[in-house]
């Protein structure tokens, strides 16, 4: 006598090739993705507006006009910034609301932050602390240049067995992928710059204020003015 298939043994097979069909849909849309996310990982340095030399000497010139002066510092460094990249040109969108401060706690570290610029590829703030503070760099995909103002930084890695030293004028500058210890003495400020993939950097920005001091308005705060400056830039065709 034939053996026939009950109708539990068809749906059972039907439901586990509906099950690979399915797994096998995802693999290849997560290959698709992965291609694309590497060929524009390839191409993302042609939205870059920032020279990274250009920044370094002009937060040096801020230092030397502005001598202990932090806030002339920064002055100096938004009204050059605005000069070199005027509005009206429609290249790159700046907040020049030098008062638009708000706190940042990532890595265990805390301290202000002035949003200068926001893009997909570039941010360029100010960060520093009166009281100095200490923690994680975060490993980011994206490069590091972190220009000392005022005030010195310290950092480590594993395996050194001194520490870098950077005082006003220097430039940390931390390669995609790589993490350090860091400590900010009192007193330190800086300006920062990365350029890489930004919306993947702000996880590490904002989990500490979520897991860590619960403080949702300036978590509301962070978003909305990062948001805000990363559409200013999108509309204007800066990515």
């Amino acid at each position: 006598m034939a053996k026939t298939d009950t109708p539990k043994q068809t749906a059972s097979s039907c439901s586990m090739t509906g099950c690979t069909k399915k797994w096998l849909f995802r693999l290849v849309v997560f290959y698709v993705l992965y291609l694309i996310w590497g060929w524009l990982d390839t191409i993302k340095s042609r939205w870059y507006v920032f020279d990274p030399p250009f920044l370094h000497e002009l937060a040096k010139d801020a230092i030397a006009t502005h001598p202990d002066n932090l806030d002339g510092m920064i002055q100096h460094i938004v009204t050059n910034l605005t000069n070199t990249y005027p509005a009206s040109a429609g290249v790159i969108a700046l907040n020049t609301d030098s008062s638009e401060w708000t706190f940042n706690n990532a890595g265990g570290a805390m301290g202000a932050m002035y949003i200068i610029h926001a893009s997909v590829t570039e941010y360029l703030i100010i960060f520093g602390t009166p009281l100095g503070t200490e923690g994680h760099t975060g490993l980011h995909p994206a490069d590091d240049y972190f220009h000392i103002l005022h005030g010195e930084q310290w950092a480590f890695m594993p395996g050194a067995l001194e520490m870098e030293r950077y005082a006003p004028g220097d430039v940390h500058f931390l390669p995609r992928g790589t993490a350090k210890q860091y400590k900010m003495h009192e007193g330190c400020f800086a300006l920062e710059y990365a350029r890489g993939w930004i919306p993947l950097m702000l996880p590490f920005g904002l989990a500490d204020t979520l897991t860590s001091t619960l403080d949702i308005p300036t978590f509301i705060r962070t978003a909305r003015i990062s948001g805000r400056e990363i559409v200013n830039n999108l509309l204007i065709g800066k990515i």
